[in-house]
């Protein structure tokens, strides 16, 4: 994907909608045969079955070479006068899914990335509709295929994809388009929430964010409102103001609304309506509580991931005919230290009225949070549910580590939803209980309610928190901390921001179903 650098183009520059059949520069096409003129083409091979005869070498050979057949593994094979093969294991036949399929077709753009145009042979998969299994293999090979590189000036660095053509003679070639669009469409998004996680907080500001949101907004046919610090004091959000004290740089909370509409772009009624709201910390310091110095602080500019993934997902609505009403609150701004910042011991008042007592000014995001949720309860009409996604505790990271991330509510119907999406999209959860047992850590000497718990379970007691400000709409609430970012290259994960969230919530808010039943 490429999206112009956040540091030195207009806003004017910034496109965040390439055209039907590309990805930024990426042309994306379905073919029955290889073409001539690609670079490599893959070869789909699973650990059982006769070998494609095409690759020109047998099992034995292969196994010879290490090549089993696995998924993860791939095998280079240069040809004389024509495009170079590379084997791709997909693993055996009980064992294929979209999560392996997606993963390894991440392990061969990988293996190819010295090429600029790759083709890959679309293998059936039982119980994989050729359209879903077209639009894994596009995301696992578009997003592997991602890097940062707006301020990256090396000139020796690998080749940007610019091609990228799915081979299939027996599957209904307008499944496979129809496949293969979606993927775009999926993966466009995610590379916007990965580009905006990547970028250095110096540059991408709540203001320049911002910025972006309107032409986001304005390309994909979201309406969007955006409060600065006047509006928030205006509104009562002591936590974004509280959070805000210490920076230089103003907050803001951006409204994104999305309207689902028929195929003529006239209003529909809505299949039911979703409230997201995302932790958009800029660079988040840890304030007067300063994080320790090490490398922790490099890795802070993505603690807005949550927020990224909400106007990433949002941006792909449209164009995916999403039927449900959407709105996205964007909850931005820095934590810093400064002779203003929020001290331990500081009583903010939330929207709504209610107290909080600051004993850790580390433990930041649920204070801007808790705005936007009492914002997100007093739509008008209310949520068929509420939905927060935010980088917010390190429990979480040390409890599941980078693979999955957490989730908890108030509602299992909900929650039931988030974990449908998050299979389906290999962006997994593992969820945890929401035990009101520990609600009392909670409790503050001096207001309502305080910030922090006790040193044990602190994703449990995060959600606690976050619980107090729902109104007892059904709820979910996804804690991202591990799986925001990665140190290395991760199956289709590209080392740095992963995007996460992004596909998950574009599959959720497809699929949304309101909360029937009474759950608290």
């Amino acid at each position: 994907m490429s999206f112009p650098s956040f540091h030195a183009e207009a806003v004017a520059d910034f496109h965040p909608a390439p055209s039907v059949d590309e990805v930024g520069a990426i042309k994306l096409h379905v073919s029955k045969t290889a073409p001539a003129d690609a670079g490599v083409i893959g070869i789909p091979i699973g650990v059982e079955g006769e070998v494609p005869p095409e690759l020109g070498i047998d099992r034995a050979t292969l196994s010879a070479s290490g090549f089993e057949g696995k998924v993860g593994q791939s095998l280079v094979i240069p040809r004389k006068g024509g495009p170079a093969l590379i084997a791709v294991g997909i693993g055996p036949q009980a064992e294929r899914s979209l999560a392996s399929l997606r993963h390894s077709a991440a392990t061969f753009a990988r293996a190819g990335s010295h090429y600029n145009h790759l083709a890959v042979n679309l293998p059936s998969f039982v119980g994989v509709a050729p359209d879903a299994a077209a639009m894994a293999v596009v995301e696992g090979v578009l997003l592997a295929r991602y890097r940062y590189r707006p301020l990256k000036r090396m000139t020796q660095q690998e080749p940007p994809l610019g091609q990228l053509t799915l081979v299939s003679q027996s599957l209904p070639p307008d499944e496979v388009k129809r496949g293969v669009e979606r993927g775009r469409r999926t993966a466009q998004a995610t590379e916007l929430a990965r580009d905006l996680s990547n970028a250095p907080a110096t540059l991408l500001t709540a203001r320049r964010l911002e910025e972006i949101a309107r032409v986001v907004a304005e390309s994909s046919g979201l309406d969007i409102e955006v409060f600065d610090e006047k509006a928030l004091s205006e509104l009562g959000c002591g936590g974004m103001i509280g959070v805000n004290a210490g920076s230089s740089e103003p907050p803001r909370l951006i409204k994104l609304i999305y309207r689902p509409k028929d195929s003529r772009g006239q209003p529909i009624e809505p299949s039911g309506r979703i409230s997201l709201v995302g932790k958009g910390i800029m660079y988040d310091s840890g304030g007067l509580g300063l994080k320790p110095n090490d490398l922790v602080h490099a890795a802070m500019k993505t603690d807005m991931s949550g927020a990224a993934a909400i106007l990433a997902a949002m941006s792909a609505l449209s164009g995916l005919g999403a039927k449900a009403y959407v709105t996205g609150y964007l909850m931005c701004t820095d934590n810093m230290p400064g002779g203003k910042a929020m001290r331990l011991g500081d009583v903010l008042t939330a929207r709504g009225g209610k107290t909080v007592e600051v004993l850790n000014t580390d433990a930041e995001g649920r204070l801007v949070m808790m705005d936007g949720l009492v914002l997100a309860t007093e739509e008008q009409p209310p949520p068929d549910a509420i939905l927060d996604i935010a980088t917010l505790t390190g429990a979480c990271e040390r409890a599941l580590g980078n693979d999955n991330a957490g989730v908890i509510g108030n509602h299992q119907g909900i929650v039931d939803q988030v974990r449908a999406a998050a299979e389906k999209t290999d962006e997994t959860v593992w969820q945890f209980p929401l035990d009101r047992r520990m609600r009392k850590e909670l409790d503050s000497e001096v207001a309502d309610i305080k910030n922090i718990g006790g040193i044990n379970a602190g994703q449990i007691t995060a959600a606690l928190f976050l619980e107090e400000f729902v109104a007892g709409i059904p709820w979910a609430h996804i804690d991202m901390a591990g799986t925001s970012r990665v140190e290395t290259d991760k199956t289709w994960r590209s080392k740095g921001a992963t995007g996460y969230g992004t596909r998950l919530l574009i599959e959720l808010m497809l699929s949304f179903n309101p909360p029937r039943e009474t759950q608290h």
